[in-house]
């Protein structure tokens, strides 16, 4: 094989392709493999180090081992009312009612949760609940999920190729047949033919500057690769932005200080030393919510009382260094390792960091189908349960939900199938997508496009926004599409890492898009989605804004909230809470 020219093409048949190896993946992949269906699982990152592993708070079920009043309804009721009643109910029920079951498996797998001293799974507040209800596992409930995920695919003998770029989905007469990619280390191409795929590919918060997910994932993979299958986007301009992600060092920015830091006391501060969130929750202070804490900071930074280096002070030092070690363990190391900073001495800066896609790709509440026969999506590449703001902890548990929901209707589907029907031409569109960006030698070069690109999105669709900042980036966006025809694709000895680049600059750019489109139409301020141009709730846009393609998007009507779940939605304080 040569760098650079054509290479060797492998070719691999599964009844079911896992696009995605984060808890998503992993729990559909199981699933699928528990009943005796094959499998194939591929990702692009480590296996270990999916972004799963970066939730630190907890997972939601109403297991009512601390609290027996609560029940999957509550739950249900309190992600309904987070959502501002943009999530689906339906899909908002299943998760619910589902919960306790996520947990079971988790508990079959081997999951070592926080205990009571009488056994029971401990649980305790998370943000907007009415009880306690999120278990959790120290401070590293995500990293433990993935783990346990992996031992139990291991068992069961699941194949995982995480160095295998996914560049296109194959459809034919809109149904899927399998999917085209090629090795991040060795460039061997792969045809893969399923007779289904699930897209467990994540969201889009790596589009703009300051985000909590890593370097090179959460580009908008799940969104290129569902539209270009014939899919499309639902509310893409929803995406949370967590109040306290590190500005420096510039490799790590938007690396999370967790909300604990808030819950044990911690106090924000802007540049003049003022308590500023006594203008915008003098009641709840630094516990208010996190879509109101983001733009309480984002607000302090943008009329001039930031910091020299453009954000907040975070303040923990008042507190007795003993609570500090015990209860922010993560925080003080990870403060020492990045900055050599001591928070038991020092403030630290921070600024409001994206950090959840509620959006994603359109999918059918009760199987997330996505219209494409074959095609499903779920976990944060999914969209339908958060609506406007994510009530904290659900994550995690709708990954384990939907997981084994999908798993067990992509196991029916590709049993049910009679033949399965393949397109050479569709193969060839695909290679010739790959060889053409392998072929390119323009003058631009993607790590630089990909900033700018980042540079445009918090710049005009930030944690606030107007119409005539959304029109800008708009056609900031256009120019940017432009440049990216000229770049320069450069495969070496060191792998074929910027190829994937330059598809997850594609992907980006059509994430970024469907985000401005969507945001423009969105004219209300409503949750996370702030419009100073705009700044009341629009009771006529309690819709789903749907983007099929550039300045297309459709209002799709919500069912309405059932009447005993409605009965149970009311204003929950979140003061004392942890709210990650």
């Amino acid at each position: 094989m040569t760098v650079g020219g054509s290479s060797v093409e492998r070719q691999v048949a599964t009844s079911v392709l896992v696009i995605g190896t984060g808890g998503a993946g992993l729990r559909a992949s199981i699933e699928l493999a528990e009943r005796g269906v094959e499998v194939l699982a591929v990702g692009k990152r480590p296996r270990a180090d999916a972004h799963t592993s970066l939730a630190a708070g907890g997972i939601n079920a109403a297991l009512a081992t601390m609290d027996p009043e609560d029940s999957w309804q509550q739950h249900a009721a309190d992600t309904l009312k987070e959502s501002y009643l943009l999530a689906n109910p339906v899909t908002v029920q299943i998760v619910a009612e589902g919960a306790a079951r996520g947990i079971d498996d988790l508990e079959r797998y081997g999951m070592p949760f926080a205990r009571e001293s009488d056994g029971r799974i401990s649980q305790r507040f998370f943000g907007a609940h009415t009880y306690r209800r999120t278990a959790f596992a120290g401070d590293y409930t995500g990293l433990e999920i993935q783990r346990t995920l992996i031992n139990r695919a291991l068992q069961l003998k699941v194949p995982i190729l995480d160095t295998v770029y996914i560049s296109r989905i194959l459809v034919k007469d809109n149904v899927v047949f399998g999917a085209y990619g090629f090795d991040l280390n060795d460039g061997t191409r792969y045809v893969i033919h399923a007779d289904a795929v699930i897209l467990a590919a994540g969201g889009h918060t790596r589009i703009w500057r300051r985000t909590s997910s890593r370097r090179d994932e959460n580009t908008g993979d799940s969104f290129r690769l569902a539209v270009e299958a014939g899919g499309r986007i639902r509310d893409p301009e929803l995406v949370q932005f967590h109040p306290s992600g590190l500005i420096e060092p510039e490799n790590a920015a938007g690396t999370l200080v967790s909300e604990a830091a808030r819950g044990e006391g911690g106090q924000l501060r802007n540049n003049l030393g003022e308590r500023f969130m006594v203008r915008y929750d003098p009641e709840r202070m630094e516990l208010s919510t996190r879509d109101r804490v983001a733009l309480a900071a984002y607000t302090e930074i943008r009329e001039g009382r930031g910091t020299p280096k453009g954000g907040v002070w975070l303040d923990v030092s008042h507190l007795p260094r003993e609570t500090i070690m015990r209860r922010l363990p993560r925080v003080y190391q990870t403060l020492l390792e990045l900055q050599m900073l001591d928070i038991t001495q020092q403030p630290i800066e921070i600024a409001p960091t994206a950090h959840y896609s509620m959006g994603g790709v359109w999918v059918r509440p009760d199987d997330h189908g996505t219209g494409v026969d074959g095609l499903y999506a779920i976990g944060e590449a999914a969209s339908g349960l958060h609506g406007a703001n994510r009530l904290g902890g659900n994550s995690l548990i709708e990954l384990l939900v939907f997981g084994r929901i999908v798993g067990e209707e992509a196991a029916k589907y590709s049993k049910e199938r009679e033949s399965q029907l393949r397109s050479a031409d569709v193969l060839g569109e695909a290679r010739a997508e790959v060889d053409g960006l392998l072929a390119s030698d323009g003058p631009e070069n993607v790590r630089a496009l990909q900033r700018v690109l980042r540079d445009t999105m918090t710049t005009y669709a930030g944690v606030v926004r107007d119409e005539e900042g959304l029109l800008t980036g708009l056609s900031e966006l256009a120019a940017l599409e432009e440049r990216m025809q000229h770049v320069g694709v450069h495969p070496d000895i060191a792998g074929f890492q910027d190829l994937a680049h330059a598809f997850d600059l594609k992907s980006s750019a059509l994430a970024a898009r469907a985000t401005l489109d969507a945001a423009l139409v969105r004219r209300e301020t409503r949750g996370c989605h702030n419009r100073s141009d705009y700044p009341e709730l629009d009771e006529s846009l309690q819709v789903n804004l749907v983007w099929s393609g550039p300045g297309q998007v459709e209002q799709e009507e919500i069912p309405p909230v059932p009447a005993d779940l409605a009965g149970l939605m009311r204003e929950v304080s979140s003061a004392g809470k942890l709210v990650e």
